[in-house]
């Protein structure tokens, strides 16, 4: 028989809140996140708006920050959040009769990305006609360069460093799925404690691309809003006017368990991991199959293993970008698997107030699905204005929904294809 997994703390650093409840307050009443970028002058660029993480001192967290200097925001915001969580998690770290039953799985996004020391490079290595000589541009580099910076840039670097934090010698491990990490790591890393690999697992993620190079990238992809004049109201998933998703930044953390670990030690319990499906569209890189076809297979995947009809799900947290071809083929999937039902379940988009957080995204929508559960709330999706015919569901227009709730359901997408589904129980 399979272990049940728990979830016993939860930890957060979000453009709309630095612990999971004041972003949750803020999602609930859909107070945007959204505004001008502040990290560098997007003056020249078609988008020039973000979801920027604000007021953050990881001092706040932690004492020793010198050490986490040369890295990235990803992994300062992953630090901070795997603090709140653990501390939320009441478990005393001092006293774990087996540290290496405690392990890490993250959805970590790449390092900080130093534009100017970049551009700097390549100015010392043209010539008066602009050619890069690379001999000279190699020179510069190696002299130039940081070799603790250029170590901190690794994906992998984040779970390393929580690792060490707490001590936690189980299993180690990090993937990034683009926009599906967090979520996968979530559902990979209950999947360690179900077959007994591990007894407690930090999961989650982060991310961080509001740079020069990463708003470079999603603009040439077409993919960003540029709603610059009323950046509060840019994210609009579903809405037949949505022009784009708003690119954000923060962390999400889970502390997992088995449930009997849990039980033992009288923790208190968020809910239930019941659920995970995860399935590969097979089609384009930054595509999606019209029909949906990934995102349902990963539903039915999740149902099939929560061992729940489709019609237990009271809520879904879709994945809701806020670009068109997503929102459309969302809700086709959405009513692929759920059929007539599907027209009865609460759908919302929490982006719409927080941005993308791309492979963090997963692991702070699992945390409002979590809090949905026990507020007996479903959150709403903002700046819903005009009805979209492609997207003809309950998206729980602008304003938080009462209601109990039992089995709540999350779905993420990243760029190749990934599709995760998760399941949020009640025990």
């Amino acid at each position: 028989m399979q272990r049940r997994v728990v979830v016993t703390g939860i930890g957060c650093v979000s453009p709309v809140g630095n612990d999971p409840l004041t972003a949750w307050k803020a999602v609930r009443n859909g107070d945007s996140g959204v505004a001008r970028i502040s990290r560098f002058d997007a003056t020249n660029y078609p988008t020039q708006i973000a979801a920027e993480v604000r007021h953050f001192d990881l001092s706040r967290w932690m004492a020793d920050v010198a050490t986490y200097s040369k890295c990235g925001a990803n992994v300062r915001y992953g630090l901070a959040a795997s603090i709140q969580a653990v501390e939320d998690s009441g478990l005393d770290l001092n006293h774990l009769p087996d540290p290496s039953r405690f392990g890490v799985y993250l959805g970590g996004g790449e390092g900080a990305q130093d534009f100017n020391l970049f551009m700097g490079l390549v100015a010392q290595s043209a010539d008066a006609q602009g050619n890069i000589n690379l001999q000279r541009f190699t020179e510069a580099g190696m002299h130039q360069l940081d070799a603790g910076f250029e170590a901190a840039q690794e994906p992998g670097v984040l779970a390393s460093h929580v690792a060490g934090l707490f001590g936690a010698e189980g299993p180690n491990l990090n993937t990034l799925t683009a926009c599906a990490a967090s979520a996968q790591a979530i559902g990979e890393g209950s999947e360690l404690i179900r077959r007994g690999a591990a007894d407690i697992m930090i999961v989650g993620g982060a991310h961080s691309m509001i740079h020069p190079f990463g708003v470079t990238g999603f603009c040439l992809l077409t993919t960003l809003s540029k709603r610059n004049d009323a950046p509060e109201i840019a994210s609009r998933p579903f809405d037949r006017e949505r022009d784009g998703f708003v690119l954000g930044e923060g962390a999400a953390m889970l502390v997992i368990e088995d449930y009997e670990h849990a039980r033992q030690r009288k923790a208190r319990i968020y809910g239930e991991i019941r659920g995970y499906g995860v399935a590969a569209d097979a089609y384009r890189i930054t595509d999606i199959p019209p029909d949906g076809s990934g995102v349902a297979r990963a539903m039915r995947l999740s149902l099939r293993h929560a061992g729940l009809n489709a019609n237990e799900i009271q809520y879904v947290n879709a994945h809701g970008t806020s670009t068109s071809a997503n929102d459309r083929t969302e809700t086709v999937a959405l009513k692929s698997v759920f059929g007539e039902h599907a027209y009865g379940i609460p759908v919302s988009s929490t982006k719409s107030t927080t941005g993308h957080l791309v492979a963090a995204c997963g692991g702070l929508e699992a945390i409002f699905c979590l809090l949905a559960l026990n507020d007996k709330t479903i959150p709403p999706t903002s700046n819903y204005e005009y009805p979209d015919p492609a997207c003809d569901l309950d998206y729980v227009p602008n304003t938080a929904r009462e209601t109990p709730l039992k089995h709540v359901m999350s779905n993420n997408s990243g760029f190749g294809g990934q599709n995760v589904s998760l399941i949020f129980s009640q025990l």
